[in-house]
């Protein structure tokens, strides 16, 4: 019994050292990798905005006075010159009473004063009246004329207020704020206070998108746009930009400038202030070389020793002294005669990281020239990468992400690895 005790404690430890050996032998890999491969890129601005629609009208009173009756909510669908509210018009009407009684006593004095008029005028002509007469007579029934005119002015601006009493819509549309009950009294002191809010037509609505300077440069009158709305998270609206404005907003230092972009919202599933996510293609790129933005943002430990790989242009310009290769010189910032190797690193000059598809290795450094970005991919336009190679997107075993994490572990200039 004793014997196979032994005998099978023997063959645990054989099988554990033969586990141990092979795992010993094993090299895991040290990178997360990704394929180079081809497809479309699309460079977008994001803003956001708010919906409104594209004509909207404040209608308020000119005059002051108590609200008498609405006759308009909220969401009626009004037409131009429909009544909406109504002020209360008795002390209108009154002021419109007093204002005819002065005219009648105006025009009765105008008829008085006509009548001697003609008087002194007959005394003037049998020289029975002094010319100081004639002329006191010819002013009196001038300042009469006046009174009668200043009466009428008075009358019509009463008739005015009256008919300002009653609340008219200026057009066709829908009625979206009402901020006054009946009773409340409206003061039209100095400003025309609101009482209704009406929107044209909501099947044709705009949003307002607030667009930073650093990317106004590349929105465009025409382009194509895409957002969604808090109230529709999985669903993507269409529009397109309908004007570019010039009136900039500066909050914080931070400027930004309105882009208007027209919506079609026929099923009326839109509605106004409504706060839109928006995203703007500017540009777009079909069947082309791209790379992930983490191969573009890793550096592996020793990244200051690498050489990158040139692209076929830099290594023409190197190669060539001749003035055909001048400018493909000048391009990557050495001089045509041969004067240094070490090109001038451009905004769009990156490096990746190209490594075995199984992520074993050594990372090899190729250099590109990038285009487009949407974000996750961005375009190759030059270099040496071909679609299926392995790029090196990050660190993948807990062994080396603490390598790195030391001081001096390596990765980026002062060690470690940059985030991404």
């Amino acid at each position: 019994m004793k014997k196979l005790i032994w005998v099978g404690v023997a063959l645990a430890l054989g099988v554990g050292a033969i586990f141990l050996v092979g795992s010993r032998g094993r090299t895991e890999p040290k990178y997360r990798t990704a394929k180079v491969d081809t497809g479309n890129v699309t460079q977008a601005v994001t803003a956001t905005g708010t919906l409104s629609a594209v004509t909207t009208v404040k209608v308020g009173s000119v005059v002051s006075g108590n609200v008498a009756a609405l006759h308009a909510d909220f969401n009626k669908t009004v037409k131009k010159g429909e009544l909406l509210a109504e002020l209360d018009p008795v002390p209108f009407q009154e002021k419109v009473n007093q204002s005819k009684a002065a005219l009648e006593k105006a025009q009765v004095d105008a008829r008085n004063s006509q009548i001697s008029l003609r008087r002194q005028k007959a005394l003037w002509d049998q020289q029975l009246a002094a010319q100081a007469d004639l002329d006191q007579a010819q002013a009196n029934y001038d300042s009469a004329v006046a009174a009668v005119n200043q009466a009428k002015a008075m009358l019509s601006s009463s008739e005015t207020d009256l008919r300002n009493s009653k609340i008219i819509a200026p057009i066709d549309g829908v009625v979206v704020d009402r901020q006054y009950d009946v009773g409340q009294p409206v003061a039209a002191s100095f400003q025309a206070p609101t009482i209704f809010t009406i929107a044209q037509d909501l099947t044709k609505m705009q949003v307002s998108a607030d667009v930073s300077e650093s990317d106004i440069g590349l929105c465009k009158v025409g382009q194509p746009v895409r957002f969604t709305v808090d109230a529709y998270p999985d669903q993507s609206f269409r529009g397109k930009i309908a004007q570019i404005r010039l009136n900039a907003t500066v909050n914080q230092n931070v400027v930004t400038y309105p882009v208007i972009i027209e919506v079609n919202n026929e099923d009326l599933a839109l509605r106004p202030s409504m706060t839109a996510n928006v995203t703007i293609d500017v540009a777009t790129v079909k069947d082309v070389l791209r790379v992930p933005n983490a191969a573009l943002r890793f550096r592996p430990e020793n990244a200051a020793a690498m050489a990158p790989t040139p692209p076929p242009e830099e290594r023409a310009a190197r190669a060539g002294g001749g003035p055909g290769n001048q400018s493909a010189a000048r391009q990557f910032g050495q001089s045509a005669g041969g004067g240094g190797n070490r090109p001038k690193k451009t905004a769009n000059q990156q490096t990746v990281y190209t490594v075995a598809a199984d992520g074993i290795g050594d990372p090899k450094p190729v250099a590109i020239k990038t285009g487009i970005s949407d974000g996750r991919f961005t375009q190759v336009a030059s270099g040496e990468l071909k679609p299926g190679e392995t790029v090196v997107v990050g660190l993948a075993t807990a062994k080396a992400d603490a390598t790195a994490a030391r001081p001096g572990g390596g990765g980026a200039p002062g060690g470690g690895r940059r985030p991404f």
